[in-house]
């Protein structure tokens, strides 16, 4: 596939986003990245700024099937993976699938709920599974995970367990709009709902496709030094408690695959991890106890890292 037309592909998803997103770009192609690197996405913010809307304009664009769990603290596990109910006519049980089984899945509130029942999600995460009563059923390609959640300050919130938090590829927030921003997005909805008129601008094939492309770009022996010295020294750095895993460097590096195939190129540079280092590695740090009491937080510690370790200067194609 040609790199111009697959990203004219992309763009076309951008522009349809932006219909119904204002002053956003930037969280929508991350969560482009995600989508083609086969991972997902933890938006943190409060509510009101747009997290749900921007995973529906999504789905939409893509053609996908739309799936939305809402996390309450009474909800179950199979409330989320589907259960398996005896038929008497039949005399057999007979599946009936959860909210999980679908093509983009909205978990708003995501920490609202249990420990138990966020870790629900892990197999789906991880695996693109379930199981449920000794049974695993594969999930629907392409199949993506954006979860919300609000800030841990807020009433009636559960932290988000260490091993869940290495299972999302990025982590960001919205934020909200400039005063300019915000008057557009009231003009758009004044007269009509922007999001309901949205079109699907590419098939799931093609998206399907996409990710393939983005395995195929290329990724320099430098860039993987790169990657994985970024990822040794959050390990050895003096504040932190436990630093990134080896998946933490493999979601870094499919992330600059996906991020240098939306900028329309076949390689990775040194510049397209840089940008990303924040929303991979930041989540996957735990801080010691003294560095959260001195106000130090990972962004700066991913700050001071990627300052520290040399950039290859070797450019990143063969």
């Amino acid at each position: 596939m040609i790199y111009k037309q697959v990203n004219q592909k992309l763009e076309k998803i951008l522009g349809n986003i932006e219909k119904v997103i204002i002053g956003k770009r930037d969280i929508a192609e991350l969560s482009i990245v995600a989508l083609l690197s086969g991972g997902h996405v933890l938006l943190e913010d409060v509510p009101g700024v747009g997290k749900t809307v921007m995973v529906r304009a999504l789905a939409r664009s893509i053609g996908a099937n739309f799936k939305r769990i809402q996390f309450t603290p009474d909800l179950l596990p199979s409330d989320v993976t589907g259960v398996s109910i005896f038929n008497p006519k039949e005399q057999e049980f007979i599946f009936r699938p959860g909210p999980i089984m679908g093509h983009i899945i909205l978990a708003d509130e995501i920490n609202r709920t249990s420990p138990k029942t966020q870790s629900a999600l892990l197999e789906a995460m991880e695996e693109a599974s379930v199981t449920v009563d000794g049974v695993t059923r594969g999930l629907e390609k392409p199949f993506f995970v954006m979860a919300t959640q609000n800030p841990i300050e807020y009433e009636g919130t559960y932290p988000l367990p260490e091993a869940q938090l290495d299972r999302f590829l990025l982590k960001m927030k919205m934020g909200y709009p400039g005063v300019d921003e915000e008057i557009e997005v009231l003009h758009r909805a004044q007269y009509a709902a922007p999001l309901e008129e949205l079109e699907s601008v590419i098939t799931l094939e093609e998206l399907i496709a996409l990710q393939e492309e983005a395995k195929a770009v290329i990724v320099d022996d430098t860039i993987k030094r790169y990657i994985v010295n970024l990822a040794n020294r959050s390990r050895t750095h003096e504040r932190v408690y436990l630093g990134v895993s080896p998946r933490g460097s493999i979601a870094l590096m499919k992330a600059a695959q996906a991020y240098a195939l939306l900028q329309g190129r076949d390689y990775v540079l040194p510049d397209d991890v840089q940008y990303l280092v924040p929303f991979v590695f930041a989540h996957r740090l735990i801080l010691k106890p003294e560095a959260n009491y001195e106000g130090v937080d990972a962004g700066m510690v991913i700050h001071e890292i990627v300052a520290t370790i040399q950039v290859p200067v070797k450019r990143a194609v063969t």
